[in-house]
């Protein structure tokens, strides 16, 4: 009987398949199985994943493979799974049903149809796999300072090796790494010349070889393979020796070099990375260089610090990783602007701070240069607390909840009930010893301790939980994501199945219908992402996209331009082509491409006609803002990172026509016209910038000269020259520093009620910087510069072009915008309302605040136009916002809810959502756990809908009431509630349709048992249920229990565990961002399809439910007043089980709205789970 033991031992660490049987459980080699293989697994070491059921028995079987559960769930399954469990949706052990199957933890589970009884098929099944958890970090001791370095033993003209060692000061931990290290050092200059030459002669300093029979001839090509006149040729030595220079066609000579196999030539380009060459062993007389030299890479930086909090006399570390063709050269850091000393904190790229005092809290941020340039790292910010203080205030916030509208607190006077909420920030928690860039476990500000209320409504109790203390809490894991649609800027046409590059590797690729979604890589600070159309139909754009820091997922609608139709040129003319894309109106800027310009990869010279395409983007129409490319930054001498105005982008495509082959051109000249230029001062500081698209920066490529050139006989035009190469980048900007900034405060809603509680994070911000005319009056057809912000818990604050002595020399738009959803702008007609538009007067009139419909009300509410005055330091009433000057961005980012900002709301229309366990969607580090959370599981959100049809000439609310079901610590217990308004059919007007949420039924936060959500489906007012949908009947039928629906005027189930599809009328939708899973699923049940998406409600599609409802309309404001012979209502009040340990919580979150403004996106079905 030792047998079992073994076997089951094996199938856990090993991953041997098993087929099992009723009876004695024999597998096929005669073994039987264990009935508990888990047993013998450590749980420290191991843990099992959630359920995964992806197949159904329908055809041969049920398939739950290995490879297609990671398709649908990307990483949720480790590389090497342990072993395999596997139940029946009904919750049956395999090794319990009696049928024959199959499991591998390496390749699955199966159960096949024809291996069964006769008569007999396959159970649906669901499995999980048992993964190692991740290995904490070991805690090893502390060491001592190093010992100075040891005396050079090496003589005269030797290299020898010293050393230095230290000590482990822990004597309860071990160290590690190295108690002793050695470095090279040289010994002392040998006097006289001991040089021996393996060939040639030594020279008279005695410091290299001469042969002077032998003679260098070279080529240097830059980057694009074109001749690079004016590159330096250098002996490479410890002081490196001058040669020569090349010639106009990037060729050199040099006489004496000797071809030993040992002798190194350093060659040198302004902007290109230097390149030595080793002399080849030859005993020719003449020996030939080819050399390509690549554009240099500007540093840039790949990390930056984290903020971090500490105690009074703790120890900190701050690292910034900065990356370039060359090394940094120097690192430099700095402490509330102020530069440390070096020889005090012995810093290099890591800057370690010991013994922390109070004084030494505030910002800290790194330098470094080199001789192509500097860059500065983004500040991070050091808390540090005292001793005996608490790192968080143990006393919540208030935080008011939105109540349902039968649910009215004579107490307050109002719909809402204060449930508190734990301030947002880091803490110090519990800390190793260790010295880390980054801390192995995050701690966060979150919840202690909470208590249940009940609050009093009409006719019922309703159970809330209220926050009643906050401690300092390990962070909930989050990720990043980001999502979207790439488009034609025209006409919306998507790019299908176009690449997606970072750092020049492939990281996805669009859809069909032009969608990706990529998620952000840990630590990364810039994403800079570029989109390549296959079909060569689009430019190739780069964009630096927003994230989320704190995870969730950020929507981005990528626009396109459209590539320009090549015209033919020949090589060996003197060609132009125009700049300007706006009928009526001169061009921009020409180029001009001088005879036999053009070269191949290879550096030959090209003759031949010439395809030639040349896309200009034209700041004068201000509907190409959304097409520009990257953000319009840039890196000054001095590190920091400054903005551009633009005025223009154009991207070429220089191709063989016989061949199609990418051609390379000389120098180019660029002609501006300068009375294009609006502001005089422009003229002067004018460069030509190529696009990094590795950094998403822009890098200067020429200066402007000015020209005069007649035209006829009596006009005299002005032009700005530059002089560019077009090599191996293929994107250039016409613009000019601007050092005119301010910020401008912004917040979004959920409702134009405008309540602090009801602030929304993740929306994307966009603020348009109008093109000044001349005399300063803006124009409102021409942009100069974009920027975009991702809101906060406090807003957002959007950096603008500003001036103080004219309110109107600088005029901007914004728009807001949340998961492809536009945001509506406060109105500013038929009159202004400072307390709802958020900033008083007579600010607000200086300001000129208009919504776009504010002269048209057919124009979209979507947006606004300001004039950016900068605030005057002497005028009080200026001093608090909305408009902040550029060196007071820290006010703006934390100014109080009181101070002015500007507003934007979310369209609400009918509906309302009620969580027991409050949820902040906008914030997933506010997940609680507990049993009765909507989202049992953070990072793994499941959104469920039912999709409901009303045949009433009205449009009717639809509530959906959520209890627990079949869990014994959640029966008859509230989850939440869903109120939604029906959308009336746009063909039948007597017919409506609504898209329900409900509680998806499945595991809960403990991972240990499903729980059915018992759903009741509510229509409003006098209806009658006509039918409901025969596949979800059946299905429900054969998945007992059946909840009783005795009463007709609503529909009750157990919610299914299965995402069914349309065919039952049920859209289930996984995914890591809650936002992201019910957008989707709102699409497919608008369109009544499992994989399409739809902005229009089709009434007839994929229904699941049918009522007939009476003429009568009722009120808005009655659908939360009748809850007719609910059962469950008295249960939802009662007292239930304790349940398990909770640590964050935020607010209750708003559904996605649902009205025919409503927006939906297509889905990347790699990151998602879908009916």
């Amino acid at each position: 009987m030792g047998y079992p033991l073994t076997w089951a031992f094996l199938l856990v660490l090993c991953g041997i398949t098993g087929t099992f049987s009723q009876g004695p459980q024999r597998a096929h080699n005669g073994r039987s199985v264990s009935r508990d293989p888990a047993v013998f697994y450590n749980e420290d070491d191991y843990e099992w994943t959630t359920w995964f059921n992806i197949d159904h028995p329908g055809g041969r079987g049920d398939y739950e493979q290995l490879d297609a559960i990671r398709f649908y769930y990307r990483t949720r399954v480790c590389s090497s799974p342990q072993a395999l469990d596997a139940r029946t949706t009904d919750w049956i052990p395999a090794r319990r049903t009696g049928e024959r199957v199959h499991a591998d933890p390496a390749l699955g589970f199966w159960c096949v149809n024809a291996e069964q009884p006769p008569g007999k098929n396959c159970s649906n099944y669901a499995v999980r796999f048992l993964c190692s958890r991740d290995k904490q970090p070991e805690i090893h001791g502390v060491w001592g300072q190093w010992s100075e370095w040891s005396t050079c033993p090496a003589q005269c003209g030797q290299i020898a090796v010293h050393v230095r060692n230290r000590t482990c000061k822990t004597r309860s931990r071990p160290c590690n790494g190295p108690t002793i290290e050695g470095r090279q050092c040289k010994g002392p200059t040998c006097p006289g010349c001991h040089l021996k030459c393996a060939m040639g002669k030594v020279n008279a300093e005695c410091n290299a070889c001469t042969c002077q029979e032998h003679t260098i001839l070279g080529s240097v090509r830059s980057a694009g393979g074109l001749p690079a006149p004016g590159a330096t040729i250098l002996l490479s030595e410890k002081s490196p020796k001058l040669l020569t220079l090349t010639d106009h066609n990037g060729h050199f000579r040099v006489p004496g070099i000797c071809p030993d196999g040992n002798t190194t030539l350093l060659i040198k380009m302004q902007n290109h990375t230097p390149q030595r060459v080793i002399m080849p062993m030859s005993s020719e007389h003449t020996t030939v260089l080819n050399v390509k030299l690549d554009r240099a890479k500007k540093l840039y930086v790949q990390k930056n610090p984290e903020s971090k909090a500490r105690r009074k006399g703790q120890t900190a570390a701050f690292c910034c990783k900065i990356a370039g063709s060359t090394e940094p050269e120097e690192y430099q850091w700095f402490h509330n602007g102020s530069l440390l000393q070096k020889s005090r904190y012995q810093y290099d790229e890591t800057l370690v701070l010991r013994n922390l005092q109070m004084d030494q809290a505030g910002e800290y941020y790194c330098r470094a240069s080199n001789e192509n340039g500097a860059i500065k790292s983004k500040p991070a910010t050091l808390t540090v607390i005292g001793q005996d203080e608490p790192s968080c205030n143990p006393k919540p916030e208030a935080h008011l909840i939105r109540l349902p509208h039968d649910c009215f607190q004579n107490q307050t006077n109002s719909l809402y009930y204060d449930v508190g909420r734990c301030p947002i920030g880091t803490c110090t928690g519990q800390l190793d010893n260790g010295i880390r860039c980054k801390d192995s476990i995050s701690f966060c500000c979150g919840v202690s301790k909470m208590e249940e209320r009940q609050i009093t409504c009409q006719g019922y109790q309703l159970p809330t939980m209220v926050v009643t203390q906050c401690g300092c809490k390990k962070c909930v894991d989050t990720k990043a994501i980001v999502h979207g649609r790439a488009i034609a800027a025209d006409t919306g046409e998507p790019m299908r199945f176009g690449h997606i590059y970072m750092d020049g590797v492939r990281v996805s690729r669009t859809g069909y219908r032009g969608t990706f979604s990529i998620q952000v890589p840990t630590g990364t600070e810039r994403l800079v992402l570029t989109f390549i159309d296959n079909m060569q139909k689009f430019v190739n754009t780069t964009k630096v996209l927003l994230f989320n820091s704190k995870g969730g997922a950020v929507y981005h609608e990528i626009k396109l331009l459209r590539k320009k139709p090549p015209v033919t040129i020949h090589s060996t003319e003197t060609n132009k082509l125009e700049l300007g894309e706006v009928e009526g109106e001169e061009p921009m800027a020409e180029i001009e491409i001088p005879p036999n310009a053009f070269y191949k990869e290879n550096g030959e010279v090209f003759v031949g006609d010439v395809q030639a395409s040349v896309t200009f983007l034209d700041p004068r129409d201000v509907s190409t803002a959304a097409a520009a490319q990257s953000d319009l930054n840039f890196v000054d001498a001095e590190g920091d990172t400054l903005p551009l105005r633009t005025y223009g982008m154009f991207s070429v495509d220089f191709r063989d026509k016989e061949s199609s082959e990418p051609l390379n051109a000389g120098e180019v000249k660029v002609r501006l016209d300068a009375a294009q230029v609006k502001m005089s001062e422009h003229l002067k500081t004018m460069k030509l910038w190529s696009l990094n698209p590795e950094t998403g920066l822009w890098e200067e490529e020429g200066q402007f000269q000015m020209e005069k050139k007649q035209r006829g006989k009596r006009e005299e035009r002005t032009f700005l020259i530059g002089n560019m190469e077009i090599r191996e980048r293929r994107l250039f900007n016409l613009d000019v520093p601007e050092n005119r900034r301010c910020y401008v405060k912004v917040r979004a809603f959920r409702s134009e009620r405008f309540m602090p509680s009801e602030q929304v994070e993740g929306v994307v911000m966009t603020l348009i910087n109008m093109e000044p005319t001349a005399g300063y009056s803006s124009n409102p057809r021409a942009w100069g510069r974009f920027d975009s912000v991702i809101t906060g818990p406090n807003g957002a604050c959007l950096p603008a072009f500003c001036d103080e002595q004219r309110a109107d020399a600088y005029s901007a738009y914004i728009m807001a915008n949340l998961g492809g959803e536009e945001l509506e702008a406060v109105a500013s007609a038929p009159k202004l309302n400072p307390n709802i538009i958020g900033v008083p007067q007579p600010y607000l009139n200086k300001l000129n605040y208009r919504r776009t419909d504010h002269d048209d009300a057919r124009i979209k509410k979507t947006a606004f136009s300001i004039n950016v005055a900068k605030p005057s330091p002497n005028t009080a009433e200026e001093a608090n916002g909305p408009i902040y000057p550029f060196e007071k961005l820290k006010e703006c980012e934390e100014a109080p809810f009181s101070a002015p900002h500007f507003r934007f709301s979310r369209v609400e229309g009918d509906r309302y959502d009620y969580n027991t366990v409050p949820f902040n969607e906008d914030d997933p580090m506010s997940w609680t756990e507990d049993y009765l959370s909507w989202w049992p599981k953070p990072m793994e959100y499941r959104a469920c809908y039912i999709k409901v049809k009303i045949n009433s000439p009205h449009e009717l609310n639809v509530r959906s009431r959520n209890m627990g079901g079949t869990h014994p610590r959640t029966v008859g217990q509230l989850y939440g509630i869903r109120d939604i308004r029906s959308i009336r059919d746009m063909d039948q007007s007597s017919v409506s349709a609504v898209c329900l949420e409900f509680k998806c039924s499945g595991m809960l936060y403990d991972q240990d048992r499903v729980d059915r959500t018992l759903v009741k489906v509510i229509p409003q007012g006098s209806c009658k249920r006509d039918s409901v949908n025969s596949m979800l009947q059946e299905y429900l039928v054969n998945h007992l229990p059946l909840a009783v629906n005795n009463d007709t005027n609503e529909f009750t189930m157990l919610a299914p565990l299965d995402p069914l599809g349309h065919n039952y009328g049920i859209y289930t939708v996984t995914d890591q961002d809650p936002r992201t899973a019910k957008e989707i699923a709102l699409g497919r049940c608008f369109d009544g399809t499992s994989d399409g998406t739809s902005r229009v409600m089709k009434s007839n599609e994929g229904v699941a439910l049918t009522f007939t409802c009476g003429d009568k309309e009722v009120t808005r404001q009655s659908v939360f007043q009748q809850l007719q012979n609910s059962p469950g209502r008295a249960i939802a009040g009662s007292a239930r089980p304790g349940r398990g340990n909770r640590r964050q919580r935020g607010d209750s979150s708003a559904a996605l709205r649902n009205s025919r403004r409503r927006s939906t996106r297509n889905p990347n079905k790699q990151s998602q789970t879908t009916g």
